[in-house]
């Protein structure tokens, strides 16, 4: 299984997770909120093979960019991957917008060119990170829990851009509607831990079967199948990288 999207950091026992999913063998893309929680973190994770830590910028936390940002410069060249970054122009960013976007033009301009696959924050700013990607000649990424608009799903997919689904998603219709349009070339899956339940605990990167569970039935396939399809998927994208 491949959770591309989940905050190890953010469980009230890291090290406990790390293990249990260095036993169940599950890869696993850990995502950070600061340059300074990844660099906290590195150290923990950089013994397990199937475990990759992202150096993360992320659009809530636009207030500390300022004073992150050179540590963002000097930890890229521990990693290839960088999440959670992008922008939220939802209530709850909106207060913050031009810090966003000028941190996340100063996040692609630092990588353009490099082989670095992003996970990438767009609620309700779709469109405009989708463009800055774009404009800044970014080759690899990944739409997390994608809510914007059916039609864009489109244009990103026809990019090559990835999206990842995970267990929330496939709970609500437009959720579902999503990820029915998605092709599926260009699907992976995601948890999202801890910020997504079930039945009242927080998901681990294993909950990714309940996704693999709804993807086979929507596809009309085995589970098997279905587990193929991602495992396809990200070996394309991680080819990017090698």
């Amino acid at each position: 299984m491949i959770d591309t999207h989940c905050h190890i950091d953010l469980y009230p026992n890291p090290e406990r997770l790390l293990k249990k999913i260095d036993r169940a063998q599950i890869t696993v893309i850990g995502m950070t909120n600061l340059p300074s929680h990844f660099e906290m973190g590195f150290r923990y994770v950089r013994p397990y093979k199937k475990i990759r830590l992202a150096l993360g910028m992320h659009p809530l936390h636009a207030d500390q960019h300022k004073h992150e940002f050179d540590g963002f410069l000097r930890l890229l060249q521990y990693t290839s991957y960088i999440g959670e970054v992008g922008l939220d122009f939802s209530y709850e960013g909106i207060r913050t917008k031009d810090i966003q976007i000028a941190s996340f033009k100063r996040i692609l301009n630092s990588i353009s060119g490099e082989r670095k696959i992003l996970s990438i924050h767009s609620r309700k700013a779709e469109g405009q990170v989708y463009e800055l990607l774009i404009d800044h000649n970014i080759q690899s990424a990944i739409f997390h829990w994608y809510s914007g608009p059916l039609k864009l799903i489109d244009k990103i997919s026809e990019s090559g851009f990835y999206f990842s689904i995970n267990p929330a998603m496939i709970k609500s219709r437009n959720g579902q509607k999503i990820v029915e349009r998605i092709p599926l070339e260009n699907v992976l899956t995601e948890t999202d831990g801890p910020f997504i339940e079930n039945d009242g605990v927080p998901i681990e990167p294993e909950n990714v079967s309940l996704v693999l569970d709804y993807l086979a039935s929507t596809w009309k396939c085995s589970i098997d199948q279905a587990e193929k399809v991602v495992d396809r998927n990200f070996s394309k994208l991680i080819n990017y990288i090698r």
